[in-house]
């Protein structure tokens, strides 16, 4: 079936286009010297956040279909949002429902992991370590690690990846301390032997997305197999170590392996089973196609050991990556692209590589390439191997140019981009960083607004999340920087050329980053679909 738009019953659109333009990681929270967006100089913004049609919407919790109001937003899943126009249940909410079901145990994937480790071979679980609930959640840890033991598995090593960056930037040994405490009565009751083999920080090993750093992945791969990585009697010995050597967080820590007087002690071998226990896709899919693809070529994997591996999830649902998967991911489909290409709408999508997949992949309900090639274009700015406060501009003033001359050229009515500035340099906790970042983004939303003006087109300005917004805590006087994202709103705003007051902004209630793809059609002259969460216009 062909999906199609019916034109809007009393307005036509404008004769520009609509442009969406995502500030990512940019939320609305109380100004004060905490906040990089409000301590940063932004007259742009500030007109526009100020102007008659702004307000703000919700980007977390149920709003993006996460478990609960206490869980943040992330591109993830605010980008699934954005380009579905209604609220799917999400990653943690798929596994939390599957884990309480017992459904993710009944699986014929889970039951060839345990065959395998249960008749000799060892789990490996591999994973981001915290409560963060962006990319991983250590209950879905546990949940696994019990149900292994209680289903006859003796032997398990767990290859830890340091977060940092969704809880505070040194909360490592915490996490360490309650897993090691798990691992201990698994042991006595079980009499088990399961241990933490390896280690490192997220954003030093194995985590890479959108194949913007594979060494990245190789130092990860080298480290969970074959124990490539600086010594250390246990973890918690790693990490206190690792601290005492820099000011680093825990997302920087060097990959390091834990060793007894044998050697590394989670090493894999032919016959093992190995499960990746993070739910996101982005940061899951290279070390995946690295265990189970069997001609890859990115890297040299040495004596590559014929492991089962599975996901969590399957983490890119078009290149089924990976094929074994224990947890079904939601299925997005009628997304606001697939109805734009049924109804002959051009369109484009631009970022960075940081954020690529998220105007297109995430945007277009997990579905990897283009929905309608003859009707899109996407162009991706190759991001810069660096950590990001030491280049707060990122790629935002090449977007800006390859956005401002597809405008101009006249062959689109809708383009989306996104502007990671305020995500990334977020996430590195420097404020001064953050602060410049927010002035470019300002510098370059003043260029994109002076083209829709010319063309008489339409500006919407939002964020996916919010983290460049609080950029620090203090507690009894000491301050910690902040690296994760924010509960707070998203700004929505629409900039509209020739505006007369045709309609008027009146969200309802809870509005979120759902309710921006109705609004989008209707401002492309469009009625919305019955089943889109509402458009945050009255006409």
């Amino acid at each position: 079936m062909t999906l199609k738009l019916d034109p809007h019953p009393s307005f036509a659109g404008r004769s520009g286009p609509v442009l969406i333009v995502v500030a990512d990681g940019v939320g609305v929270a109380p100004a004060g010297p905490s906040n990089a967006v409000s301590e940063a100089n932004t007259p742009t913004l500030d007109s526009l956040n100020a102007s008659i049609l702004s307000t703000e919407l919700l980007a977390h919790g149920v709003a993006v279909g996460l478990p609960s109001d206490d869980d943040m937003g992330n591109s993830e899943v605010g980008h699934n949002a954005l380009g579905a126009g209604r609220i799917f249940a999400q990653g943690a909410k798929l596994v939390n429902k599957s884990i309480a079901t017992g459904a993710i145990f009944a699986t014929d994937v889970w039951s060839t992991v345990i065959a395998r480790a249960a008749s000799g071979g060892t789990l490996h679980l591999i994973g981001l370590h915290s409560d963060g609930n962006i990319h991983s959640h250590n209950d879905h840890l546990y949940a696994l690690l019990r149900t292994a033991a209680e289903q006859g598995v003796r032997r398990v090593r767990l290859h830890i990846l340091l977060d940092g960056r969704d809880v505070p930037a040194r909360s490592a040994l915490g996490f360490i301390e309650a897993t090691e405490a798990v691992l201990a009565e698994l042991n006595q009751a079980h009499a088990a032997d399961f241990a933490i083999g390896s280690g490192g920080g997220r954003m030093t090993i194995t985590m890479d997305r959108y194949e913007a750093d594979w060494p990245m992945v190789e130092r990860g791969y080298h480290c969970h197999t074959h124990g490539v990585g600086r010594a250390f009697g246990s973890a918690t010995g790693a990490v206190e170590t690792l601290y005492g050597e820099s000011d680093a967080g825990d997302q920087y820590l060097e990959p390091f392996v834990v060793a007894d007087e044998s050697g590394p002690i989670g090493t894999m071998v032919d016959g093992d089973a190995v499960v990746l226990t993070n739910f996101r896709g982005d940061r899951a899919i290279e070390i995946s196609m690295a265990y189970e693809d069997p001609d890859f070529s990115r890297f040299d994997r040495g004596d590559h050991p014929d492991v089962y591996f599975a996901g969590l999830l399957q983490y890119d649902g078009d290149a089924f990556v990976p094929k074994n998967y224990l947890v079904d991911p939601p299925v997005i489909e009628e997304t606001m692209v697939e109805y734009l290409c049924g109804t002959d709408v051009a369109s484009f999508a631009i970022s960075e590589t940081q954020k690529f997949g998220h105007v297109t992949f995430f945007w277009n309900g997990n579905r990897s390439g283009y929905i309608d090639e003859s009707l899109e274009t996407y162009i991706e700015i190759p991001s810069d191997n660096v950590e990001f406060n030491t280049a707060p501009a990122m790629k935002a003033r090449e977007i800006t140019d390859a956005t401002i001359e597809l405008l101009r050229s006249g062959d689109f009515r809708f383009g989306r981009i996104n502007l990671a500035n305020g995500d990334m340099v977020g996430h590195t906790g420097d404020l001064a960083a953050a602060i410049e970042a927010m002035e470019v983004v300002d510098e370059c939303v003043a260029r994109l607004l002076e083209v829709i003006n010319d063309l008489s087109g339409v500006l919407i300005y939002t964020a996916d999340h919010g983290n460049a917004d609080i950029m620090y805590t203090e507690k009894d006087g000491v301050r910690s920087p902040k690296t994760s994202h924010t509960l707070s709103p998203v700004p929505f705003v629409i900039h509209d050329a020739r505006y007369d007051g045709e309609y008027q902004l009146k969200p309802a209630a809870n509005a979120g980053l759902a309710n921006i793809a109705a609004t989008t059609f209707n401002l492309l002259g469009f009625q919305a679909p019955a089943d889109y969460e509402p458009t945050l216009l009255t006409f």
